[in-house]
């Protein structure tokens, strides 16, 4: 199948690593970059082992097998870097410097290659060479503290925040910007996605609302954290969920309205000091019929609410359907590629690859002649 998308014709190196690295993989190769996956040549033990198929964000790309502890393995990357257009990498910093595969030497093989980085704290401060997760990241932005209930600890936002969002998503939005740059300058740069400073970016809003005195630095006593009945998660009769938003008047209206609840003047709505109490009462309401009944009552209307799913459920509500959000591949129910492109529609250009299988298809389409791929598995830089 011809690879679509609106990257078709860019061609990214990415180093093997877990979390926002290859997010920001996947999403370039949805988006038709053809991407090459750099994996260890023994066990790299990275991450959680399954059937390669269910790699989701692995998808998309072929895997090369390379031993980097041999001179032969990085002249290898280097030579694929000379081709290239991007390479991303997830490594603690200087890691790459001290394998010989480091921003100075992959510019001087190319000189317009944009050299993608993501890690947690960043190349530079502190705390730049110490091992850390998503949770960590996001806790030194203050992200962390204000996601959960008033009277619990932080509650862990799975790793969306961090690893996805502020990583992956950053990693891919700097390194689009930089292959822009590119075609006009003709030159490459570096480009240091740490997920601390991706975490805070997402926090920009509420930094706003914090310095204007509006919002506090009180878990579930805030308009968007749970602290308000109107934009909240209650629980169903059938112990299943619902979400309801209705922050403007409006829309707050038609769910007075709808439901029949009580806020004469919408005099609860705005007063904080009623929140508490309110999200009781809507609590009970809510508890008084199923999931699907909520539906039935609210779903499509302007009171903005929805039933809130589990991954089981998700994939078959009849809007993702009809939109195409999820996809069943060889067996594997994933989400689509995103965003959407009306002229050059991007794909899942294939199913993920186990690691190294696709060793001698990618170097012979890279150019390396079945001489040189001999010589590379005789000396066991490659597998045999």
């Amino acid at each position: 199948m011809a690879a679509s998308g609106p990257l078709v014709g860019y061609k990214v190196i990415e180093l093997a690593g877990i979390g926002p690295n290859p997010m920001c993989a996947m999403m370039l190769a949805d988006m038709g970059a053809e991407v090459v996956r750099v994996d260890r040549l023994s066990d790299s033990g990275l991450g959680i082992k399954v059937d390669p198929k269910y790699s989701l964000l692995n998808r998309g790309r072929c895997s090369i097998a390379v031993d980097l502890k041999q001179p032969e393995g990085i002249a290898l990357v280097l030579d694929l870097v000379a081709q290239a257009d991007a390479l991303i990498e997830g490594f603690r910093p200087g890691v790459t410097e001290r394998l010989g595969i480091g921003p100075e030497a992959c510019l001087a093989r190319n000189p317009k290659l944009v050299y993608g980085r993501v890690t947690g704290w960043g190349q530079t401060g502190p705390l730049a060479k110490a091992a850390g997760h998503d949770i960590n990241y996001i806790a030194l932005t203050g992200a962390a503290y204000a996601i959960g209930r008033g009277d619990q600890p932080p509650s862990p936002p799975l790793n969306l925040v961090g690893d996805f969002g502020g990583g992956g998503m950053l990693l891919a939005l700097g390194v689009v910007a930089a292959l822009l740059e590119a075609q006009k300058s003709g030159k490459g740069q570096v480009v240091d996605a740490a997920m601390t400073d991706g975490a805070a970016a997402l926090m920009t809003a509420l930094y706003g609302l914090h310095g204007s005195g509006y919002w506090t630095d009180e878990r579930q006593a805030n308009i968007l954290d749970g602290g308000a009945h109107f934009y909240n998660a209650y629980e169903t009769s059938d112990g299943k969920f619902i979400s309801i938003a209705s922050i403007e008047a409006k829309f707050y209206q038609e769910f007075l309205e709808r439901t029949g609840y009580a806020d004469e003047g919408h005099a609860a709505h705005g007063d904080r000091t009623q929140w508490a109490g309110n999200r009781e009462q809507m609590a009970a309401m809510f508890r008084s019929k199923t999931q699907a009944e909520w539906c039935e009552i609210l779903e499509g209307t302007d009171v903005c609410f929805a039933p809130i799913l589990s991954l089981t459920d998700a994939p078959h509500h009849p809007h993702n359907v009809e939109r195409g959000t999820f996809v069943d591949r060889d067996g594997v129910m994933q989400p689509a590629p995103a965003p959407r492109f009306s002229r050059t529609p991007s794909a899942i250009q294939r199913s993920p690859s186990a690691d190294g299988a696709d060793t001698d298809d990618v170097l012979q389409r890279w150019g390396f002649s079945a001489e040189a791929i001999g010589t590379l598995r005789n000396g066991r830089v490659i597998p045999g």
